[in-house]
Parts: C-alpha cells; structure tokens; sequence
C-alpha cells in the first residue's frame, strides 16, 4: 500500500513537472518516443513528411503549455500515438488540398489584375445570383462562395450547424447550376 502512494505521488509529480514544461522531463519524453511517435507518423505519411510530423510533435510539447496539460496521465506513449496519427492525419489532408490544384491551371491564371469591366461584369453576376436565393440562403453564397469560407468557418459566422450549412449550399449550387445554365430563368 505504501509503495503504491509512493508510486502514485512519483507519478504526480512528473505529470506536474511534464505540465510545468520541466526540460529534463521533455528531453526525457523525446528521447523514450521518439521511435513510438515517428511509427505512428509513418504509418499515414513516409520520409520527410513523416519527420516534419514527429517534429511538429514534439515543438508543440516543448511550446504550448495547453498542449501538454492535455495529457492527464496513463500511457504517454497511447497519448503521443494518437497525437502523432492526428497531425499525420491533418498534414496528409493539408498536402492532398494543396497538390490537388492543378499546376498548369495555375500558371495559366492572369498575373496582374483583370480590366475594370470584367471585375464589374463579376459584381454584376454575384449580385444577380444573390438577389434571385431566398433571403436565408443569401449568407451561405457570400461565406461559402463569396468569401470561400471553410463549412467550419461559415457555419460559424452563420450562426448555424454544419449540417444546417451543408444542407443550404446544396441548394445555393442548385439555383448557381439553373442560373448558369439558363440566366434568363425565374427561380
């Protein structure tokens, strides 16, 4: 019973010490996981990314106090597997979005701004589209389509849920989809 009180107070005081940011506790976390963490990151993403991942782990445990008062105690090592496989997980999305445009869609984008008549005729065609959408869904087209706002984010400003979001920019693309199609149309 002894023991265990001892184990257990052993045990408080380094997670206080690992909240704390204590260097010789984090050195000490690096140098037990850092195989465990760089496994886990592998499994998702391989060589350098893999590497940027298991960095980024462990420079958010040495800078962000809130970071390492998000681990209450038990396994350190389930606890960094698991963050390890979420920021893989986030940076293997973050690349897919950014390899996803097409490079020669890119260059072939104008380098200086367009002529005051096209972005006038753009402003006119926003302004069309908008004032033909139900006054509820006038929002959704300026966060979503306007803006470009992530469902997150538009949700958000909205005031309303994601799926609530999801729901009304289905029907935002619908009316852009007939208006496109044939502008002269009534809703």
């Amino acid at each position: 019973m002894i023991d265990r009180v001892r184990c257990d107070d052993a045990d408080q005081l380094w997670l206080e010490r690992f909240h704390a940011g204590d260097r010789r506790v984090l050195e000490g976390c690096y140098r037990d996981h850092y195989a465990t963490v760089a496994a886990a990151a592998a499994r998702h993403v391989q060589g350098a990314d893999a590497e940027t991942v298991v960095h980024d782990v462990f420079y958010t445990l040495l800078s962000s106090q809130s970071a390492r008062e998000s681990f209450r105690g038990g396994s350190l090592a389930a606890w960094l597997t698991t963050v390890a496989r979420n920021r893989a997980i986030d940076y293997l999305r973050q690349h897919r979005r950014l390899r996803s445009i097409d490079p020669a869609a890119t260059q072939a984008l104008p380098s200086e701004d367009p002529d005051p008549a096209t972005c006038a005729e753009a402003r006119r065609i926003v302004e069309e589209v908008r004032r033909r959408l139900p006054e509820k869904w006038r929002p959704v087209f300026q966060a979503r389509f306007v803006d470009q706002l992530s469902q997150r984010e538009a949700a958000a400003r909205i005031g309303c849920s994601r799926t609530t979001l999801a729901y009304r920019e289905t029907r935002v693309r619908a009316a852009l989809r007939r208006y496109l199609l044939d502008p002269e149309a009534t809703r």
